[in-house]
């Protein structure tokens, strides 16, 4: 009963946060969209509302499809092998970003089967993962017991090493590769490293998906393999912080 009541208790208490610092902001953003939408309508009025209406969502479907207008053109990309695999490394992961979705429905079925059997799949592998973390830095402790004839203070320095170095690879270091491929401030690259290492997912911040930008072939790749080591390292973490809690 005290679990729960802290758990409900935590959970109002980031609602009501949030509320407070989101809501103004929200009520802003949506009084302005009306503003301009209206002057629109009045300064041009050649347009119809209904047609403007249907030309705004076509352009809202299209932007979640992954198809954005540049002058007379349109950019496709989100839907080629890169940026199919990345979408595949977030469904099997949970991180699921929301910004790319199967929009057929022998593709939603697929997706379906496919995440069955491949969140088991990323369990395994990612499980192993952490093992074998855990089994260097075992490893390295021991090893400094035996040269210097450490008990516990052995013990401990490697997991605060571990515990650095993660930080370092995992949430600190990658926002300055976001920056420089992405455009984001360090802050945004922060937020997305753990947002995505968490598997929260939002899918407010996606890499690889400006249609402005041009990136690398292997920056898909190299970030595919941060999430599945990255995840690892952070689920060894949460699991220290469970069993403080506990």
């Amino acid at each position: 009963a005290v679990l729960l009541a802290a758990y409900v208790g935590y959970l109002g208490m980031g609602a009501a946060v949030l509320q407070a610092l989101e809501r103004p902001v929200e009520v802003q953003v949506a009084q302005q969209l009306l503003r301009e939408y209206l002057a629109l309508l009045a300064n041009h009025s050649c347009l119809r509302e209904p047609a403007l209406q249907r030309l705004m969502e076509g352009i809202i479907q299209a932007y979640k499809s992954g198809i954005t207008l540049q002058g007379n053109t349109t950019s496709l990309g989100r839907w080629d092998y890169s940026g199919s695999f990345f979408f595949s490394i977030s469904a099997i992961t949970t991180i699921g970003y929301g910004n790319l979705s199967p929009s057929t429905a022998v593709g939603r079925i697929f997706c379906i089967v496919f995440a069955l059997f491949g969140i088991p799949l990323n369990l395994v592998l990612l499980n192993e993962i952490g093992q074998l973390m855990l089994l260097g830095v075992q490893h390295c402790a021991h090893r400094l017991e035996e040269v210097f004839h450490w008990q516990n203070k052995a013990s401990f320095l490697m997991k605060t090493c571990a515990l650095v170095t993660g930080l370092l690879l995992f949430l600190l270091l990658p926002p300055l590769l976001f920056s420089d491929k992405e455009g984001w401030s360090y802050e945004e690259g922060f937020y997305y490293s753990f947002i995505t290492l968490s598997t929260i997912g939002f899918g407010d911040y996606v890499i690889g998906m400006n249609p402005d930008r041009t990136y690398p072939g292997w920056y898909k790749n190299v970030i595919s393999l941060w999430i599945l080591f990255g995840m690892a390292w952070l689920a060894l973490v949460i699991r220290f912080c469970i069993n403080i809690l506990e």
